[in-house]
């Protein structure tokens, strides 16, 4: 199996709805953003796909987020903006944007230097 990587970043605002139904304070983060994209064959040209290709992707996806309070995008209306759900957002945006012969291994969100989470299938 072939894995390649992408990393992207954006700052983006976000308050989470804590257990006993209050909410956090809004703060902002400069999140980091990986995507694993993975094959069992490489391409007439011998690469998984190019690069530019899947980070352009990703950036498209991430592009929404940018500079804006995440409780304005729909999903996050109905989802805590925790960086759990940030990443499967992002993951499911991003599976249907790739070829049907690749498989998105995993789409990693870092909140800030060593928290992140990490969302597979």
């Amino acid at each position: 199996m072939f894995t390649i990587s992408v990393q992207t970043h954006f700052r983006a605002l976000h308050q989470l709805i804590l257990p006993d139904g209050s909410k956090e304070p809004p703060h902002s983060h400069n999140w980091i953003v990986t995507a694993n994209v993975c094959s069992d064959v490489l391409s007439n040209i011998g690469v998984v796909m190019d690069f530019s290709q899947l980070k352009s992707a990703v950036e498209i996806i991430t592009s929404e987020f940018d500079n804006i309070s995440m409780d304005r995008i729909d999903y996050f209306q109905r989802n805590n903006p925790s960086a759990e759900n940030v990443a499967k957002y992002i993951y499911e945006k991003l599976e249907s944007k790739l070829p049907k012969e690749l498989e998105l291994r995993s789409i990693k969100v870092e909140e800030e230097q060593s928290c992140w989470a990490e969302y597979t299938k």
